[in-house]
């Protein structure tokens, strides 16, 4: 069996068509057709269902597909082994949430691109629920995802925490809403202006006030921050922000942050992937290095990090020589 059958099968799958993949691979069409055919032939199998737009794999497919990744991925291994120092080519495919991709990517790609030149970086942006079954699907090799605390990352994943997020509740100084403290039930009463369902913000928001049996009104669904706050500062809702975001925002000086005492406002950032063949490690390593270092330049360091393998949550919490010790817990 020809190892480029299966890499053109896996592009053809993660790209959702010929066209697609054959730029990808670098190939004719034609010639990538014909590696498909060859691979259906040699297992006797049909891969592709035809008749869908884009192109999606049959039940047997899906499990070739698969399949056809870990072998890909065992060849990479063999390859890392057999020269260590070799530098790391082909794809690197990472997600990463909207809000992250316009904060956080410019210098880690930066980085990247100058260690790695071989190295083809495809970033896809979406919200993060969508984001961590990509990464389990194997169709983004990285994704970075923002959740509420108390959300449990899918086991069989690696996810080092980056950083905790603070995030602000806001609302139009017009509004008069109380400089004092105030409830979640007192908010409740307001309408909401937010991101889509998805956005880890929202998620946090929205388990809050179910937990304590209150009702979520949202007057509008709006992509992007800086429409949001305009909304807000318009008193159609109030919002949810990051402290970094509403410094940046024209809107910031008409703005009042809400000290709300019973929601803990903020998310976790994690980077998650399975575990990764060899060609990856080091890329892989210094887009985790690379985006704690400008979280925390935005002021989102996390007071400790985390690593979770096969359910095991490693925590690395600084000591008082500064270097830390490590501890584990299920």
């Amino acid at each position: 069996m020809n190892t480029r059958d299966l890499q053109a099968f896996v592009a053809v799958v993660e790209c959702g068509s010929i066209v697609a993949a054959a730029e990808r691979l670098h190939l004719t069409q034609p010639g990538l057709t014909r590696r498909i055919q060859s691979l259906e032939s040699t297992l006797a199998l049909a891969l592709l269902d035809r008749q869908e737009k884009p192109l999606k794999p049959t039940a047997a497919g899906r499990e070739v597909y698969l399949l056809a990744r870990n072998v890909l991925g065992a060849v990479d291994e063999l390859l890392a082994v057999a020269s260590p120092d070799s530098e790391p080519e082909g794809e690197l495919r990472i997600g990463v949430p909207p809000f992250l991709s316009d904060l956080a990517l410019e210098q880690p790609l930066d980085r990247l691109r100058g260690t790695y030149a071989k190295l083809t970086l495809r970033v896809t942006a979406g919200w993060s629920p969508r984001l961590l079954q990509s990464v389990e699907l194997a169709q983004v090799d990285a994704a970075v995802v923002l959740m509420p605390g108390d959300i449990a990352l899918p086991e069989a994943l690696v996810s080092t925490r980056l950083a905790f997020m603070p995030t602000a509740v806001v609302a139009a100084r017009s509004l008069g809403l109380p400089k004092t403290p105030v409830t979640l039930e007192y908010l409740a009463q307001h309408p909401w202006v937010l991101n889509q369902d998805g956005c880890g913000m929202r998620s946090a928001l929205s388990r809050a006030l179910a937990r304590a049996g209150l009702p979520f009104n949202i007057a509008v669904e709006a992509f992007g921050s800086d429409l949001q706050l305009s909304l807000v500062a318009r008193q159609l809702g109030i919002g949810i922000v990051s402290p970094e975001v509403l410094a940046r925002s024209p809107f910031r000086d008409v703005l009042q942050v809400i000290d709300v005492a019973d929601f803990e406002s903020g998310v976790e950032v994690w980077l998650v992937h399975h575990p990764l063949p060899g060609r990856l490690v080091r890329p892989i390593a210094l887009l985790r290095d690379s985006l704690a270092e400008v979280l925390r330049a935005h002021g989102m360091a996390a007071a400790d990090s985390f690593e979770r393998v096969d359910g095991v949550a490693i925590s690395r919490q600084p000591g008082k020589n500064g270097r830390g010790s490590w501890s584990h817990s299920r």
